[in-house]
């Protein structure tokens, strides 16, 4: 057990049930919790800075002037902004979200690269305690007074590098622990951690707002590093590093399980006796082979080859715009839009990430019921572009929300608001948590990568890292919202929904065309003891 930490090895021995499937369970329970708390402090350390970049502390524009004047002026925290007129500051401010994601999926491109090649609980440990240093250095510059735009870009470009270690990390453990059964709905509640990390970090950003920004960061960043310890202290990448061997449903253990006789009492034979162990003979040389090409990682061009990694990984690139132009901007137009103050804007911009914990569920279970989950993608793609366009004529023409000194008024239209923004999320987070959990692990075990176990990490970063590149889009937002334009983001929105259902055409097309040969039956072939490593 070589690549256990100490303390769960010692546990194992002194304390684990002897049933293997036991262990399973319970280290698979394990790997659940850490990997979920993991992703969701990650995301919780990326929440403040859509919050706190409405405070009149930090950037605090001259309303006077008429939300639709050019001639406001802004004072601002940072000094390379205050003075400027509106829609020029919070184009400058964009380049804090900016920096952050472009250096993001950069370096996500190299993270997948590297998560192959290292143990994975030294690699995830080391990003989360390196994201919680930075976090507080971004938050240290409201005590100490640090002004300067370049400090906080330069921090924020650290923070990408770093941060773009959790998914290929997290995505990888749980694909080597889970099979392929039930993976859509195992990934869909799992993938809850993304809206949940939200909702907590921007609950946590909006506390400190009024008094001091600065503990928005600090706090999600001791969290974060606190979080990374605990996986250095107990995170077991793989079943192997605890003698469990591969996860069932995984590549490696079909041989292992395709050739076991099904013992019903009967007395098998002699020839059967014979052939049963000439099969299991053939099966060890088959594991060994397995094993050998397993532990070599696959190049990025190979990655690409793999049938459906382009399509997927380029509608994430306009899913991910949509889903992260909420995360960053939605605080801001409800506190712009209605006048809803900072902290309560942030309480209602949460409804959009529980909608995207429900629509995640939703999404997996669809596909699990279904197999089809390019289909299921563009459906609910369809759908969000009409509830997008309604969303933005509620909040701003037909039922605005109504505030009395800067607290929404709970009254019928603050319900349907809150409702079409909870079916928003629901639509909009659904088709990318499917996308960069359950079908990265399933596109990351295809047969045609013969059971390599490390292509999951170089699969994943790929197709995340192509769709973190799609969230630098959100650069336009500021200078297209210019002026209250907040009608031509929607538009936009809409459009980019459009383009990510359009990649996914011939997919959908395929898809299709197996559910008519299989007679319009949505059941799929289970894996069972007939499958062979040479149908691959």
């Amino acid at each position: 057990m070589a690549g256990a930490p100490f303390l769960v090895t010692f546990i194992k021995r002194k304390f684990c049930p002897l049933a293997r499937w036991r262990q399973m369970m319970i280290f698979r329970i394990s790997i659940l919790v850490l990997t979920y708390l993991s992703y969701m402090c990650y995301h919780a350390s990326r929440k403040p800075i859509s919050v706190v970049k409405n405070t009149k502390d930090f950037l605090d524009c001259d309303e006077n002037s008429g939300l639709n004047s050019t001639n406001a002026t802004c004072t601002s925290w940072i000094t390379e902004i205050n003075g400027k007129h509106e829609s020029e500051a919070k184009t400058l401010l964009t380049i804090l979200d900016t920096s952050y994601l472009l250096s993001y999926a950069i370096f996500m491109f190299f993270s997948g690269f590297v998560a192959e090649r290292m143990d994975l609980r030294f690699f995830l440990a080391m990003g989360m305690m390196l994201s919680g240093l930075l976090d507080v250095l971004f938050g240290l510059a409201y005590p100490l007074g640090i002004h300067s735009i370049w400090y906080l870009i330069f921090v924020q470009v650290v923070t990408g590098l770093v941060q773009s270690s959790g998914w290929p990390g997290v995505v990888t453990a749980m694909g080597n622990w889970f099979g392929k059964g039930k993976r859509g709905l195992v990934m869909g509640i799992w993938n809850s951690h993304t809206s949940v990390g939200n909702i907590v970090g921007g609950l946590i950003a909006a506390a400190f707002t009024g008094y001091n920004w600065g503990l928005s960061f600090t706090v999600p960043g001791v969290v974060i590093a606190g979080m990374g310890l605990i996986n250095f202290l107990f995170l077991v990448p793989s079943p192997e590093d605890v003698d469990l061997g591969p996860a069932e449903g995984t590549r490696n253990s079909v041989a292992s399980v395709e050739v076991d006789p099904l013992l019903n009492g009967d007395i098998m034979d002699a020839e059967e006796d014979e052939e049963t162990t000439r099969q299991h003979t053939e099966t060890r040389e088959r594991e060994g082979s397995v094993a050998s090409e397993s532990s070599s990682a696959i190049g990025f061009c190979g990655a690409l080859r793999i049938p459906g990694v382009m399509e997927f990984s380029l509608c994430l690139f306009f899913a991910k715009l949509v889903s992260y132009t909420f995360l960053y901007w939605l605080p801001n137009y409800i506190h712009v839009i209605s006048g809803v103050n900072p902290e309560e804007s942030a309480v209602i911009a949460t409804l959009f990430d529980y909608g995207g914990i429900i629509g995640a569920v939703l999404a997996g279970v669809l596909t699990d019921k279904t197999g089809m989950s390019a289909s299921i993608c563009t459906i609910m793609l369809a759908i969000a572009v009409p509830v997008l366009y309604i969303n933005h004529l509620l909040f701003s023409e037909w039922c605005p929300l109504e505030e009395n000194g800067g607290i929404p008024v709970q009254n019928g239209c603050y319900h349907l608001d809150g409702f079409f923004l909870f079916l928003t999320g629901l639509l909009v987070n659904g088709p990318y948590a499917l996308i960069t959990t359950a079908v990265s692990a399933e596109l990351g075990q295809h047969p045609s990568l013969q059971g390599s176990q490390k292509a999951l990490a170089t699969v994943t970063a790929i197709i995340d890292g192509v769709g973190s590149f799609g969230t630098v889009g959100t650069l336009i937002i500021a200078p297209v919202s210019s002026n209250g334009h907040w009608a031509n983001v929607y538009y936009l929105l809409m459009a980019f929904d459009v383009c990510a259902m359009l990649l996914l055409i011939r997919l959908v097309r395929a898809e299709i065309i197996k559910l008519r040969d299989r007679g319009w039956k949505f059941t799929q072939p289970q894996p069972n003891a007939n499958r062979s490593l040479n149908d691959s």
